[in-house]
């Protein structure tokens, strides 16, 4: 494979003079100098980027591989390392945190006020008992309290574990179940797209299922105002613990490996996993790839616009553009509402200059600026901006020509960046002031990161061939466990069918036959990537299965315009098959059903009945078949070891 036909966009000499890494050589400089001393490399960075209360004497400890160790005798602490430096270097009357409501109200936040805002909720988990090493769930909207939450947790060495806003109450039990957590962070509501909705509800629906005992207390924020039932001896409100607390918090020193967070992320087993990561190497990572990747200079306004469930909201939000100092925006709200111009005016409004969001956003605002000329990004003075960022899922060459010409004006690089949860930070993306752009490719890896594609057998398959992307080499960001399963963690990373030392991406990959370009064509197990959140096909499954209509069900993904991949269900009733309208009842009921047990993200777009499904006579469903009928290909695969060939017609659609 080749990309000579697609164009290449060259960073401007403006660009690559001012940039952190300065032309390609510069790149290769750095990757130079990793190939050369690959632990001086890192260790020389986690020096000169991070403030350590004990120096580390130990770069890379590999006597427990696959479960690596970094700056491992160092002990640092993160909360410090964004805040409380950042005032001592005189920057603590320097805004943070640019907060824009959904309703559009907007807050700055100094640096100041947020250490001594954090210290206030850190003396209050203190007081709620929480102590080094004890993990807390924090289920909040968007706000600079759930920020701050994170923040706070850090500063006492707790761990924190996010739920993202969006879940149910059986996702949200099964992660206070699953981390043992001693204490739940929640507000009221949340204000999303002009609307109040529930989350303290939703919580004591969690507790109501019951294996949340370990959590002895509930801290609730006020945000929405809407009334709650609050349980005496468990609940509390904020306003009644943090304000009255000091908002002086001495910072609890950790080992470099202590764990900052765990972050529930699907696999395709139906258990939810959670992916633990270290302190130390962690925040090195968001450090280097803010200055790396986005160029973060002290003048720039940066905004993400992921939320702090997702690990891109922990990296570029919570961590990285705090460490180095930045000044970022945050966004309680959706880019349609009040209307599909909304991130185009809060550009404008906050002069934003390095902008980082997902394709899933950018294609529903290419489909909502065709529909409605006056939401077209052409009408905002975007002027500001000098660097664009894609995140999440591969974009389309389409929705990368559309974003660089109408929101960066074709001035802006675009940094096409792939990681994962459990990589930390990127892994693989264009360095803006270096790298010549071809849309569709995340282009290069991130100075030392040693990625290659193989095949089966853990050998590298030659450019312009497709394979599996693997890591070779560990990196201080990357994943340290799944929390209480280590058998997981060495299977669903490090298998033994590549040899075990190899990390698995779970991605397929391809590098260009010319530049050795990487461009991502998929997932290579059953797990979906919707809108850039991961969901395994399992516990999709296991929510249809669990409604008492369903007998079987099968997922699969196909692509979609719009959200990347779109579930597609295949559904056995214990009944007859519906037709119709009582066809149509039923998708919405299994439709409703699947995201009040998961989440609304996780709704199938498509469900298709079918009296049995596809199946060998072994009784091993056929899914390359059910990939086949949902995207509407004709079935040309071998069908001869299928049990019941007639039942394809019937799933077709």
């Amino acid at each position: 494979m080749s990309n000579e036909s697609a164009k290449v966009y060259q960073p401007s000499p403006d660009f690559v003079k001012n940039a952190a890494v300065s032309g390609m050589e510069g790149y290769k400089a750095l990757c130079a100098e990793a190939e050369q001393d690959y632990e001086g490399y890192w260790g020389k960075r986690a020096k000169e980027l991070l403030s350590w209360q004990t120096p580390f004497t130990k770069i890379l400890d590999e006597s427990n591989a696959p479960t690596y160790g970094w700056f491992v005798d160092g002990k640092l602490n993160a909360s410090y390392n964004c805040l409380d430096r950042q005032v001592e270097r005189g920057l603590g009357d320097k805004v943070a945190l640019i907060f824009e409501a959904d309703d559009g109200q907007v807050t700055k936040v100094t640096y100041k006020e947020l250490l001594a805002r954090v210290s206030k909720i850190a003396n209050a988990l203190k007081e709620l008992g929480v102590q080094k090493g004890d993990r807390v769930i924090i289920y909040m909207p968007m706000t600079i309290d759930g920020i701050a939450s994170m923040q706070a947790c850090a500063r006492i060495g707790a761990t924190h574990s996010i739920v993202f806003g969006g879940f149910s109450a059986q996702s949200l039990r099964d992660r206070i179940s699953d981390a043992g957590a001693k204490v739940l962070i929640t507000s009221d509501g949340q204000f999303r797209g002009g609307k109040s909705l529930p989350l303290k509800a939703i919580a004591d629906e969690a507790f109501a299922m019951g294996g949340c005992e370990a959590c002895t207390s509930v801290l609730v924020f006020k945000r929405t105002g809407v009334d709650v039932a609050m349980t005496a001896g468990r609940d509390v409100w904020a306003d009644d613990i943090v304000n009255k607390q000091s908002d002086q918090c001495d910072p609890v020193w950790v080992e470099a490996e202590h764990p900052l967070f765990l972050l529930y992320t699907s696999g395709s087993t139906g258990k939810p996993k959670g992916v633990q990561h270290s302190t130390g190497g962690y925040l090195l990572h968001a450090m280097l790839t803010m200055l790396y990747t986005f160029d973060l200079k002290k003048e720039d306004i940066f905004w993400c616009t992921a939320d702090i469930g997702w690990v891109t909201g922990h990296t570029y939000i919570t961590y990285g553009p705090l460490a180095c100092g930045g000044t970022e925006v945050v966004f309680e709200g959706i880019p349609t509402f009040p209307n599909a111009g909304r991130f185009w005016d809060m550009i404008q409004k906050h002069k934003v200059s390095i902008f980082y969001t997902a394709p899933t956003a950018i294609r529903s605002l290419v489909k909502a600026a065709d529909t409605d000329p006056s939401v077209h990004p052409k009408k905002y003075d975007l002027s500001s901006l000098r660097l664009l960022g894609s995140v999440g899922e591969p974009i389309n060459p389409t929705a990368w020509e559309w974003y660089y010409e109408n929101v960066g004006g074709g001035r802006c690089p675009i940094v096409d960046t792939f990681w994962q949860t459990e990589t930390g930070g990127h892994m693989i993306t264009p360095m803006p002031g270096a790298t010549p752009l071809v849309p569709g490719s995340c282009t290069l890896p991130f100075p030392g990161i040693q990625a290659a594609v193989v095949d089966e057998t853990g050998n590298e398959v030659p450019w312009g061939q497709g394979g599996i992307l693997v890591v070779k080499k560990p990196w201080p960001s990357m994943i340290r466990a799944v929390w209480g399963d280590a058998d997981r963690f060495k299977k669903s990373y490090f298998p033994e069918d590549l040899g075990g030392k190899l990390y698995l991406a779970g991605d397929g990959a391809i590098r260009d036959a010319n530049n050795g370009y990487f461009t991502i064509t998929g997932r290579i197990d059953d797990v979906l990537n919707v809108s850039g959140h991961r969901m395994g096909t399992m516990e999709i499954e296991s929510a249809l299965v669990a409604h008492p209509m369903v007998a079987e069900a099968a997922v699969v993904g196909r692509p979609d315009d719009l959200t990347g991949e779109a579930i597609v269900a295949f559904v056995v009733l214990k009944g007859s098959r519906p037709t119709g309208d009582d066809a149509k009842k039923v998708i919405k009921e299994l439709s409703d059903f699947v995201g009040k047990e998961i989440g609304p993200i996780a709704k199938p777009k498509d469900i298709r009945f079918g009296d049995n499904l596809p199946k060998t006579r072994s009784g091993k469903i056929m899914r390359r078949l059910l990939r086949s009928l949902a995207k509407g290909e004709e079935v040309t695969q071998d069908t001869s070891t299928l049990e019941n060939p007639q039942i394809l017609e019937q799933l077709k659609g």
